[in-house]
């Protein structure tokens, strides 16, 4: 049940860090596609003209993106490139957990995927009228999560 009496403030999305299985990494700057749906099931009932039922089906998890500054570091790369070209590729799954914090750096929530790979890796974009950071990304599928 929802508890609609109590407020609290929102927490600050910047302040997170992504573990990969179990291992801290570098600091992400964005983390987007954290979402879930349950499909729905229309079912026309016969003689029951006046609504159709709607049922929950499938529950299904949309892809999430990871973003970070470009490093020396190319094991993003690297598990994408294994994953793609190795044959036990059950073994390359990894559980990866997104931890937000409060500004006092306390943990406050933790989105665990669960036997999370990577599908794209994105370079970065180079302009030589810009001094911009550059960026790399990685998105990931995964098989369900979790929230602590």
């Amino acid at each position: 049940m929802v508890d609609l009496g109590s407020t609290t403030d929102p927490w600050i999305g910047f302040h997170f860090t992504v573990e990969i299985a179990g291992v801290q990494q570098a600091k992400f700057t964005d983390c987007s596609g954290l979402e879930a749906k349950v499909d729905v099931f229309e079912y026309q009932e016969g003689g029951v003209n006046d609504f159709v039922h709607k049922l929950p089906g499938r529950r299904s998890f949309s892809n999430v993106t990871l973003k970070r500054g470009v490093t020396s570091s190319t094991h993003l790369w690297e598990w994408l490139h294994r994953l793609a070209t190795k044959a036990a590729k059950s073994s390359e799954k990894k559980n990866i957990s997104i931890v937000l914090y409060d500004k006092k750096g306390t943990e406050v929530f933790r989105w665990n995927l669960i036997n999370a790979y990577p599908v794209k890796w994105t370079g970065p974009t180079m302009q030589t009228e810009q001094s911009a950071v550059l960026i790399e990304s990685l998105e990931l599928a995964f098989q369900e999560f979790t929230i602590a």
